[in-house]
């Protein structure tokens, strides 16, 4: 029994041992194959490092038309046009026309591409067909590409710069560059008639000229009427050319729709921006702009085209000192009006203070066909201009309110005050004598010369005033001595303004037309010149009898 007993302890001790050696035979094994796959794992990677660096080199290429099996491709390789297969790990749908490919050591294509980011950058000047284009830039020669499979239903229009390939003749993507991006159209400005002070006559003129063929065209339709193609506002600068043009755009925006459909487009063309060294460039953008222009009146939405210095473009032919520019941008403005394009949904508005430097052809009636001049305001205007920038919302002087029960009364009486201070025919206003080539003389005052931008002017002037008042010695508020101040400053900063020695384009310029001018005469002394005005204080005390301002 006891030696069974211990037979059995002693196999058990055996088994205990074994089960020991099993698991560190286990455990070596699973280090060795860990080692074994790393090792694997490296050897497969030297492999490939060796396959990758002694494999010959591929292509890239560019691929110029696509097999009607799919199964081969023309490509562009180092200048050489070939025709190529198509692997089988390459999809046909993913090779598009203009692309890169990556070609074998046997020509073969592997791999696809994306279009090259760099080329040269090029105008387009008319379509040869649905997928070529003619090109050219200033000075280089014309050249057909081909459409890129990207720009063949993008919308690319003539005088948009394009990005092209010259080594396949490929047009690959479109591009802005400043000359176009000028021209791009703005939105819908937001200036309105009510902002415009002392031009009713004139907003009259322009709406029966502009807005009623819009509001009412059957019945324009019904009298065989057609509406203007173009309008010219002239007159002196500062009287509100510009906002009226800006003002139509808005009206007629107004009267095509409401909400998101509530568009009319508003071209700014500034004359000297366009002028070109190169010859035949402006030309060529004035093409660019009237087909802009046709283009979005096509849609039914009103376009301005609105040619600001107008005089500057368009001189009398013949009449060029260092150029002849004008003989060729005048015919070409005449071509875009009434050639034989329709120029429907489309009004040109012209503005220019030197009207008289227009060709004529330009002014005929069925191009521009109404002629607007835009005076200078009087008192009345004056006063409506004024009501515009001074309001009974701004801060008040409490004085501005003596002896009137509102607000609206106290900037009423200040209005009328400023008014009567710059109108007044008196010694302090005397601005200059003309000698006219008859030999007559005439005084003429300060607010001969008037215009909304003076007024503009005075008002911040007078603004300013105030907020240096109240920096200063704490006392808010706008007060008629600011305004007394202001207007004698603006009316000290015209003093040195006119041109002595060409007085007749001066007189031109400022709006005064009729006899030749042949001499100025300033009519403050050199002692006085740049003083302000003494203030008119029986003017204020008038109006403000119990203030202590005066």
């Amino acid at each position: 029994m006891t030696e069974t007993t211990t037979e059995v302890k002693r196999l058990r001790e055996d088994t205990a041992s074994l089960r020991q050696q099993l698991f560190s035979a286990g455990k070596r094994n699973e280090a060795l194959s860990k080692t074994l796959r790393t090792a694997r794992d490296e050897l497969n990677r030297i492999k490939e490092e060796a396959r990758r660096l002694t494999e010959p080199p591929n292509n890239w290429g560019t691929l110029i038309a696509l097999g009607e099996s799919g199964l081969s491709a023309d490509v562009i390789v180092g200048g050489r046009r070939m025709r190529v297969a198509v692997g089988p790990e390459v999809e046909p749908a993913h090779l598009r026309a203009g692309a890169d490919v990556l070609l074998s050591e046997g020509l073969v294509i592997i791999g696809t591409g994306s279009f090259a980011p760099v080329g040269s950058v090029v105008n387009v000047r008319e379509f040869v067909d649905d997928t070529r284009i003619l090109v050219g830039a200033p000075g280089d020669d014309e050249q057909v590409f081909i459409l890129g499979e990207d720009l063949v239903d993008s919308g690319l229009r003539v005088g948009d710069a394009v990005v092209v390939d010259t080594r396949t003749h490929y047009a690959l993507q479109v591009v802005e560059k400043p000359e176009v991006s000028s021209l791009l159209l703005e939105e819908v400005p937001d200036i309105t008639y009510s902002d415009i002070g002392g031009l009713a006559d004139q907003i009259g003129q322009i709406k029966d000229a502009v807005e009623l063929p819009f509001e009412h065209p059957q019945l324009y339709t019904e009298h065989g009427l057609k509406p203007p193609k173009g309008i010219l506002l002239y007159g002196p600068p500062g009287c509100g050319k510009t906002l009226i043009a800006k003002a139509v755009a808005n009206s007629l925006a107004d009267r095509t729709g409401a909400g998101q459909s509530r568009k009319t487009y508003f071209l700014n063309i500034k004359g000297p921006e366009l002028l070109d060294k190169y010859v035949g460039e402006t030309e060529r953008q004035l093409r660019l702009i009237f087909a802009r222009a046709r283009e979005k009146a096509s849609a039914g939405f009103p376009v301005v085209v609105f040619f600001d210095e107008m005089e500057s473009l368009f001189r009398t032919r013949g009449t060029g000192k260092s150029s002849d520019v004008e003989t060729t941008i005048v015919p070409q403005l005449l071509t875009e009006i009434d050639g034989v394009e329709q120029l429907d949904n489309v009004i040109v508005i012209g503005a220019s203070n030197r009207e008289d430097l227009i060709d004529p052809a330009i002014l005929r009636p069925g191009r521009l066909d109404v002629k607007i001049r835009i005076e200078r305001p009087d008192a009345d205007a004056a006063r409506d201009i004024f009501e515009k920038y001074l309001t009974a919302e701004l801060p008040l002087h409490a004085s501005v309110q003596t002896g009137h029960e509102t607000p609206a009364e106290g900037v009423s009486a200040l209005i009328s005050f400023c008014v009567d201070r710059m109108y007044a025919l008196s010694p302090e206003n005397e601005f200059v004598e003309v000698t006219y080539a008859d030999g007559a003389k005439e005084v003429l005052h300060f607010a001969d010369f008037a215009s909304g931008a003076m007024i503009h002017n005075i008002v911040d002037r007078a603004k300013k005033s105030a907020i240096k008042s109240l920096l200063e010695t704490g006392e808010r508020g706008l007060q008629p001595k600011h305004f007394e101040e202001a207007i004698a400053e603006e009316f000290s900063e015209h003093e040195d303004l006119p041109n002595t020695t060409n007085p007749d384009e001066w007189a031109r310029i400022s709006g005064r037309k009729g006899e030749r001018v042949t001499h100025l005469r300033m009519m403050h002394l050199d002692t006085t010149r740049g003083a302000p005005a003494v203030p008119l204080e029986k003017d204020i005390a008038e109006v403000y009898p119990n203030s202590d301002l005066v």
